[in-house]
Formats: C-alpha cells, structure tokens, sequence
C-alpha cells in the first residue's frame, strides 16, 4: 500500500514537473521575437540615426516617425500576448446532477439526447458533424456557437481561431482584434525600417560611407526587417481575407455545421459587417489596441435566420451587398460545427 502511493507521488511529481518545463519552453518564442526587437531598436535608432545619419533634421523626422509605430507595435504585442483567452461562462457548464447523470448513463443514444435537452435551454445552434450537440468532455460543458477546446492552454475558448506560439497565447474572442493589429503594426514597423535604411544600406554596400560597426547593423537591419516583412504581409494578409468572410482560421479548414447542415458562409453578414464583428462599430476605436468587438463571445448573428429566432439579428439593417449576395442560404444558426483542437 506504502508502495502503491508513492508510485503515484511520484507520477504526479514528475507530471507537475513536465507540465513546468512545457510552460517554460513554450514562452522561448516570445523571447526570441522580444530580442529581435530589442536588437532593431538599438541597430535602428543608435547606429543608424544617431550615428550614421548626419542630417540632424533627417534624424528628427526618422525617430519622431520611428517610435509612434514603435509604440503601437510593442502596445499591440503586450495585448496579444497577456489578454487571457475567454471561456465559456457557467451556464454552460454541466450542473453536478447532469454531469453525474450524463457519466453514469452508459448508453450513447441516451447520453446525445440528454445532451439535446440540456442545450435546448442555451442559445447554441450549431452540431458536430454528425448531428450531435457540441460537448467537452474534458471541461464537461456544452460548447458555445465557434468555442473550440484548446489542448494546449487546456480549456474551451470563445470563437477560437489558433493558439499562437509567437505570442504563447490561444488568439480568440478576446484578442483577435489585438491579434490582427499587432500583424498590422508588424508589417508597418517592417516596411518604414526596410525604406528607410535602404539608401544607406546602398551607401555602405557601394563603400561611399566608413567600414564601421554601424555597418554591420544596417546591413543586417534591412535583411531582417524584409525577411519578416514578406512572411508577416502573407499571414497578415490570410486573416485579413479570414476577417473580410467573417471566419477563424479553424473554420476555414473545417467547414461550419449549423443545425440545418453544414454551411461554409454561415457567418458572411457583408463585408463591412463583418470587420464590425471583430473591431466594432466605433471606427476611432479600430487602431487602437482596445476591446471593441460586440457581443459576448457566446453567440453570433449569421447571415440568414429568422428574426424571432435570432434576436441579435432583430434591429440589424440591410447587409452590405457583397460577391455571394444574390445566392440563396439556409436558414442557420451559428457556429462551427466539428471539434477542432490544437
């Protein structure tokens, strides 16, 4: 017996232990993307414009224009990575005499339909792809329209779209709008110090100025600055065409199904419309890293229901027309479908 419970000490021993290290290793990315941009700030604004550029309005002009992205572009980190996930709120969770119900009944026919009754009382419209109700069984709660479980922060997170390892972070509900600006301000930073470096790049490479320590940094400052330029205009630019269809990126992979069946532009409301889902109505609030996406997280209007049976949808005006306009939808509900984790 003695035996029996230190074997299982030392199992949750080494268990805690590797759960440590896991947390450890996983915020390494975050501190390779920290120094890089600690190195640009110092090869940009001391061996480039303090010490290589003469002019000192051009030095003015170049750090003024320099440090307002700066600021937008580290504001923008911080929030993608420290606004935590939302979770689904507790009335989506089991109560302990339906998860004892639901654990105990070891018939599957039964368990889907007591899962049925149970989300009748939700506002949750969208099944798995075989007609079932959403269910976490690791969090024991009835998924909202688009939460997903994520296996790595080990929870369900509203209208989840990826868990990102740049940022140690699941980018949902919550971040998304903080997520997509940092991508924007990223390629900005990029872009301002790849133009403006070029000219002395060319002086150095043609050998009209010195052979000093600067010149190893804005040679190396350009080529850093167009390499992650050209991989962040393409991510950039995937999820600003994900926002423009009002998607995640595990929708995109993985086809809604609504209780009418699957529907792969269940959420298209339009495309101003769906850039207000992410950054709201207020468009002096759309540079700025903060929280001004509408709703809750736990449902979402859709682009053809029934007004009394969506009431989110029943003070809404005509959609803005877009490309898939003039086809005709089912009448849908809300959410994906499918369990995607990552």
């Amino acid at each position: 017996m003695f035996e029996l419970k230190m074997r299982r000490g030392w199992k949750m021993a080494l268990s805690e232990g590797l759960r440590f290290c896991r947390r450890i290793v996983s915020w390494v990315p975050v501190l390779v993307i920290v120094l890089v941009v600690l190195w640009s700030y110092y090869a940009y604004v001391f061996e480039l414009c303090l010490v290589t550029i003469l002019s000192p309005a051009e030095k003015v002009i170049y750090l003024i224009f320099y440090h307002a992205i700066f600021v937008f572009f580290t504001w923008t980190y911080w929030k993608s990575i420290f606004t935590l996930p939302q979770q689904p709120n507790q009335k989506f969770h089991l109560s302990y005499t339906d998860k004892e119900r639901y654990e105990n009944e070891e018939r599957p026919e039964i368990q889907k339909q007591m899962l049925i009754d149970m989300a009748k009382k939700l506002p949750v419209y969208t099944r798995t792809g075989s007609g079932a109700v959403r269910f976490c069984d690791r969090c024991h709660l009835i998924k909202p329209d688009r939460c997903h479980h994520c296996s790595v922060c080990a929870m369900c997170v509203l209208k989840m779209d990826h868990h990102c390892p740049w940022v140690n972070n699941c980018i949902g509900f919550s971040n998304y709008k903080f997520f997509l600006q940092f991508l924007a301000y990223s390629v900005l930073y990029c872009l301002y110090i790849a133009t403006t470096v070029f000219s002395y790049f060319i002086k150095y490479w043609r050998g009209e100025l010195p052979s000093v320590r600067s010149k190893f940094h804005v040679l190396f400052l350009l080529f850093v600055a167009c390499m992650f330029f050209v991989s962040l205009v393409i991510l950039f630019g995937y999820h600003c065409w994900l926002v423009s269809r009002n998607k995640t990126t595990l929708e995109a992979f993985c086809t809604p199904v609504f209780t009418s069946g699957p529907e792969k532009n269940g959420f298209n409301l339009g495309f101003i419309k769906n850039i207000q889902q992410v950054f709201g109505d207020n468009k002096k609030f759309w540079l700025i890293p903060i929280g001004s996406s509408p709703g809750d997280g736990h449902s979402f209007p859709v682009r053809s229901m029934n007004e009394s049976q969506n009431p989110l949808l029943a003070n809404e005006e005509p959609w803005e027309d877009n490309e898939d306009d003039d086809q005709d939808y089912p009448a849908v509900s809300s959410s994906l479908a499918m369990e995607t984790e990552t």
